[in-house]
């Protein structure tokens, strides 16, 4: 998302300096999050990276659907669009098309994303329109009552599962690889500065970028699964992933079944206009 970015600020400019305030629409506060959710967290992250890449809330288009990620859209001061289930993509597309100028984000829950959007993200990835895509997993349907989620871990109890999830689990950042998207990314909420360093170079890149972050439910998926309380779920996700960056040839602690974060695929690929604009390789 290069377009009219300029770094002008210091990309490790500390917690002090950066107010999240100045990017809130302070007069819908207190905001609707349970107490531990990871999605406030998240929320910090991604008007951070505003901040460190000084991208104008004038040109900044946020995109929701519906869940609980898609409630945070209202927070952000800025041009915020609600949306219907599982289409964020399918609107931001048009929207990313029809303004190029403006910086094209969505943010997006795994039901919302990979179950009734699920096809929307494949060919958003395809395509490779100008714009990033801000996944929370949380692992279920927190909003409507705790129901499975494709990325519900296995033996994992839900409200449509009370016997344990029997269904492997959807790895998002590999479908987003395999359907061609150019920037592909994953980081958890309890590294806050890591996670933002992540979501700049998402803004940053010319293409569809993916990240997906991993985000805790304490109230519904924690009780239901006593997961403990929400410190405890946030320092799981420490022995749960593995630090990766993209082409490292840094030997990392073995540990099975961890997820990776950071970088996962960078490549060059042309974005959507400059194969299909008058004049483009499309037209040749």
């Amino acid at each position: 998302m290069s377009i009219e970015t300029v770094k002008a600020k210091d990309s490790h400019v500390s917690a002090e300096q950066f107010d999240v305030r100045d990017y809130m629409r302070l007069d819908l506060f207190p905001h609707f999050l349970c107490p531990g959710c990871g999605h406030g967290m998240a929320l910090r992250a991604m008007m951070w990276a505003l901040y460190e890449n000084n991208i104008s809330m004038d040109k900044l288009a946020v995109v929701c659907g519906i869940g609980c990620s898609g409630r945070l859209g209202a927070y952000i001061d800025s041009n915020t669009f609600h949306t219907t289930h599982g289409r964020p993509l399918a609107y931001a597309t048009g929207l990313a098309l029809a303004r190029p100028d403006l910086h094209v984000v969505v943010i997006t829950g795994d039901g919302d994303c990979l179950a009734i959007g699920g096809n929307h993200l494949i060919h958003a990835c395809r395509r490779n329109v100008n714009m990033t895509c801000l996944m929370l997993n949380n692992e279920v349907y927190g909003m409507t009552g705790g129901q499975v989620s494709p990325t519900t871990s296995a033996d994992r109890y839900t409200t449509t599962t009370p016997g344990g999830n029997r269904e492997p689990v959807f790895d998002a950042c590999k479908l987003a690889e395999a359907a061609g998207a150019g920037f592909v990314g994953r980081e958890v909420t309890m590294q806050v500065p890591t996670l933002k360093d992540l979501i700049r170079e998402a803004y940053d890149y010319n293409g569809f970028s993916f990240v997906e972050i991993r985000s805790d439910c304490t109230e519904i998926f924690g009780r239901k699964n006593q997961l403990g309380e929400s410190a405890e779920m946030i320092l799981s996700q420490k022995s749960s992933t593995r630090p990766e960056s993209y082409g490292s040839k840094v030997e990392q602690p073995f540990r099975p079944n961890a997820l990776e974060t950071g970088v996962l695929v960078r490549s060059g690929r042309p974005e959507y206009r400059e194969i299909n604009n008058p004049g483009g390789k499309a037209s040749s």
